[in-house]
This record gives C-alpha cells, sequence and structure tokens, in this order.
C-alpha cells in the first residue's frame, strides 16, 4: 500500500488541526487518549488489499441493472398481452391492439420511473439485506396503483389483464433478476472484486468492534484498506483474531489517507475528537475525493425498523420506535405460523412416518422426547423432537458436565456419547426438530424467535437476558442461521435480543429462506 503524502495541502492542515490534542496549562503535555487492549498494536508492514473496483463497480452494476429491468418491463408487458389474447375468457381480452399499446406503454414508463424514484438502484442497497427487494416491490405496487386509479377515470379496462397478469408476473421476474444479480456479484466478491474500498476510523476499541462484527455479518460486501486510530502511525497494524489490517495513520490522518488509498468510503467508528464540527468538516473534506461518510451507530441493538431520521429545522432528529410485543403485527404472525405449520405437518406425514420408524429401529426406546422449556412469558411447556439420543441422556447429564464444550449456560459436546447412530445425522440436517411444528400450531412456539430455554438456564438469566422471554421461541432464528452451537454466548444472546426488540414480518420470511440453506449446508450442528 503507498505511503501517504508526505506534504499535506492547506485543506488537509485545516483540517488536522481540528484533531490537534489539547495541552494542559498545567503540565504542557498533549492529553491523548491512550490506546485499548481490544486490539494490539504491532509495528511492521500489513497486508496489501485485495482487488477492489471502487466507485467504478457500482456505475457497473447500475447500468446492469437498469437494462434488465429495461427488459424485464417489456417482456412483462408483451407476455400480458399475449396471455389477454390466448386466454379472453379470463380478462375479456384486449379491446384493439392499439388501445393496449397506448395502456401498457404508459404503465411501462411508469414502472421505469418508479423504480429509479424509489431508489432501487441506490449503491447502500446493491448486494446485501432486504431492503433493494422491498423498494422493488414498492415501486411495483405504486405504479399499478396508480395505473388502477387511471383506469377507473379513463373507464378502461385493458388495466385488468394488467393487474391479473403484469402485476404478479412482473414482480416475480424483477425480484428473480435483482437476485440473479445478487448471486452474481457475491461470487465475484468472493474473489475480492466489486466491493466498496473503505477506511475505518475511531478509537482502537470502537475500530476493532466495527471491524469484528462487518467481518461475521456484512457478507464481504467492504474492502477494509486499513484503519485510522489514536496514536496510530503509517506502518503499524492492528492485530484483531488474528488479523493483521494496516494503520493507515492517527486520527488526523483521515483525509490524506483517503486520498492515498483511493478508499470510496469511511467509516466512522464511535465517537471522534472535535465532536459534531470535525464530522462535519470531515463530510465537506471528503466530498473532494468522491468518497462517502458512514457512521455507525451507538445503538448497536436497534434496527432500521424501529428507526426513523426526522429533520425539524435543519436539526435531524433520530427516533427510536419503542419495541411492540403485541398488536396486529403479532396477530399477523400468529395467522403465518398456524398456516406455515398447519401445512407443513400435512405435507411432511410421510417424511414422520419414515423418520420414526428409522428412530424406534436404532435403539430402543420412545419414538419423540418431550423436553419442558421456558416459552414467552416465562411460561413452561413440552417441546417435542424426535429422539436423538439413548433413553437415559437426562440421567447420563452430571456425568457428562464436565466435558461441556458449549458458551455459557448452553451444554453442548460436540461428539456426545449420547447421541445415538441416526441421532447424528438428525441432529446435523435439524430433522429431529420437525415435530416442533405441532408446538407452532398449539402456540407455545414460533416459526421464527429466539432459541427456547431450559428451565436451569432461566433460573441464571440476568435481567438483561430475561428480555429473551418477552416473545415466543422459535423454530429457527437468528442463532440458527449465525452458527448455532459454534457462536459465542454472548453472541447467540445478542442475536436473539435483538430479534426479539428489531423483528419484522420481512426479516421472518428472510430468516425461514435462510435456515433452508443452513439445513442444506448445515454449520455448527451437532
Amino acid at each position: 500500500m503507498s505511503g501517504l503524502p508526505a506534504q499535506p495541502g492547506p485543506a488537509t492542515n485545516a483540517w488536522k488541526s481540528l484533531w490537534t490534542p489539547s495541552v494542559s496549562s498545567s503540565s504542557g503535555a498533549p492529553q491523548l487518549t491512550s490506546p485499548v487492549t481490544a486490539g494490539v498494536l504491532q509495528d511492521g508492514q500489513g497486508p496489501v488489499a485485495g482487488e477492489s473496483s471502487g466507485h467504478a463497480w457500482v456505475r457497473f452494476y447500475r447500468r446492469g441493472l437498469r437494462l434488465t429491468d429495461f427488459l424485464v418491463v417489456l417482456l412483462t408487458i408483451a407476455a400480458t398481452y399475449w396471455i389477454d389474447v390466448a386466454s379472453a375468457t379470463l380478462t375479456g381480452g384486449p379491446a384493439s391492439a392499439d388501445e393496449y399499446i397506448q395502456t401498457a406503454s404508459g404503465v411501462a414508463l411508469l414502472w421505469s420511473g418508479s423504480l429509479a424514484a424509489y431508489r432501487t438502484r441506490e449503491s447502500t442497497i446493491l448486494g446485501v439485506g432486504i431492503e433493494e427487494y422491498k423498494r422493488v416491490v414498492a415501486a411495483t405496487l405504486n405504479v399499478f396503483g396508480l395505473a388502477g386509479i387511471a383506469s377507473i377515470v379513463a373507464q378502461s379496462g385493458e388495466i385488468v389483464a394488467l393487474f391479473v397478469v403484469a402485476l404478479p408476473l412482473g414482480t416475480f421476474a424483477l425480484t428473480g433478476s435483482r437476485w440473479a444479480w445478487r448471486r452474481w456479484i457475491n461470487r465475484q466478491r468472493v474473489n475480492g472484486r466489486y466491493l466498496s474500498r473503505v477506511v475505518v476510523t475511531g478509537d482502537t476499541e470502537d475500530v476493532t468492534y466495527v471491524i469484528r462484527q462487518l467481518a461475521r455479518n456484512s457478507g464481504a460486501v467492504f474492502d477494509i484498506l486499513g484503519v485510522l486510530v489514536t496514536r496510530g502511525r503509517p506502518g503499524m497494524t492492528l492485530k484483531i483474531d488474528g488479523s493483521d489490517v494496516p494503520v493507515l495513520g492517527g486520527l488526523g490522518d483521515i483525509v490524506p489517507a483517503v486520498e492515498s488509498a483511493r478508499a470510496t468510503a469511511v467509516l466512522v467508528a464511535g465517537p471522534l475528537p472535535g465532536g459534531n464540527n470535525a464530522l462535519r468538516e470531515l463530510g465537506w473534506m471528503l466530498e473532494e475525493h468522491e468518497a462517502e461518510l458512514v457512521l455507525a451507530s451507538s445503538l448497536t441493538n436497534v434496527a432500521g425498523p424501529r428507526m426513523h431520521l426526522r429533520p425539524v429545522e435543519g436539526l435531524p432528529l433520530m427516533h427510536v420506535d419503542l419495541p411492540r410485543y403485541k398488536g396486529l403485527k403479532h396477530r399477523v404472525k400468529r395467522a403465518m405460523d398456524v398456516l406455515l405449520a398447519g401445512c407443513a405437518l400435512l405435507v411432511l406425514a410421510p417424511v414422520f412416518l419414515i423418520l420414526a420408524l428409522i428412530v424406534s429401529s436404532d435403539s430402543p426406546g420412545p419414538v419423540f422426547f418431550r423436553q419442558e422449556r421456558v416459552g414467552k412469558d416465562g411460561r413452561r411447556f413440552n417441546m417435542i423432537k424426535f429422539r436423538s439420543m439413548v433413553p437415559t441422556a437426562e440421567d447420563d447429564l452430571l456425568a457428562l458436565l464436565a466435558q461441556n464444550e458449549g458458551a455459557g449456560l448452553l451444554f453442548k459436546i460436540q461428539h456426545d456419547p449420547r447421541v445415538t447412530k441416526c441421532g447424528h445425522w438428525l441432529r446435523k440436517y435439524s430433522l429431529d426438530e420437525l415435530p416442533q411444528f405441532w408446538n407452532v400450531l398449539k402456540g407455545d412456539m414460533s416459526l421464527v424467535g429466539p432459541r427456547p430455554p431450559l428451565p436451569r438456564e432461566v433460573e441464571l438469566y440476568e435481567r438483561n437476558i430475561s428480555r429473551r422471554l418477552l416473545t415466543k421461541p422459535g423454530i429457527t432464528g437468528l442463532w440458527q442461521i449465525s452458527g448455532r452451537s459454534d457462536l459465542a454466548w454472548e453472541d447467540a444472546v445478542r442475536l436473539d435480543l435483538y430479534y426479539v426488540e428489531n423483528w419484522s414480518m420481512w426479516g421472518d420470511l428472510v430468516i425461514l429462506w435462510r435456515t433452508f440453506r443452513v439445513v442444506i449446508r448445515p454449520n455448527g450442528a451437532y
């Protein structure tokens, strides 16, 4: 990595003056913040950053999305006309080709414009999360809503076919094309391409925390070029979980480091010296280098659904809604639980029969294993599973406590001697948990939620951990798709609390989808 400019310009000097440590009137020595031990600063050259594309990949990706969106809209409109002609009994058929073309052209233009107006190709949402899909769906529904109103006013019948065919077909095709693009770019990112070039700055502890979280959860979106930390100097490295991250300088070297490393974004981890004025000046100076300013929120357990930005006379206020544990959304969640669990029990009935025969023939004992667990508001219930251990498993537990490999209050042994032969693959692929659909249908559990704890675990809960009991436990959850038994206890608790306070229907659907992938490629299941 190239070195920092030896002689910064006037703008850089002005910026550095904002960060100059104050001098004590009594001792005359600068009062510097000492580095913490979360990350270890070492002398030596750090690794060179991987291949990245900076701003170029965003422009290329947007052009590709714009082209495929346009093609999807055109093909959907054309397919709707063909289906309308072929199945006139369904929609009444088109009155005339000219009238259909006029109506469809207007819808196509509105559709393409709506996808742009809803910023479905914004760089901050491309390739990660569900926001991109939500915006595509919202843009589509908005267009057809306006088209429906216009057709009523104009008394046109052509919109019927567009509603019956184009709306579902176009929504599926648009989201499908976005998914295909995302699959492609994720494969490229594995090889170090199409990443956002980022430098992280802040106190050593904050920088270490942010980089760890990005490594676990970002899905390889960022190429961390280096860090700028308190008392940092070029040539040093910050050791984080066994990896050496290059130190590009101190907190006063942000702008020259961005210029030298050709970064496209600066991620500010936690508060910085100089306060709001320094942050504002930094934003202005980063504009000259076309670099974004990204702030890591200190509200680490609050997600987007609860956060709203409200500007008041130039003062941006961030509102954090109170978490809600009952109401319409929870009734909708319950309805989805009943519908999906009921369908699952019917569809999987032959699988249940086969697994029951395997369990009963593998070892003596009952087919099902019932265990008391703690549900919402501390209510206890019997969770049901296919038996994957010997019948005396509970009695044998005391003799195995010394071999516990689980995190925190959890008891886990990777090679548990109590597990039966078929139990190994039942647990690996989560087949032993299929009977829990019955618990969901009864109302003891939900499809998605925190891990259902044992009573002995709940007795040792601290106050903050007890918040896991504010909602129903789930068959799957963030803990299931994030490593399961390989998770540290603190991470498992953090994920459960995050879900309890920030859940949404969209989030539940994403977790269910990712659960299928985890079951096929199990990790941390034993």
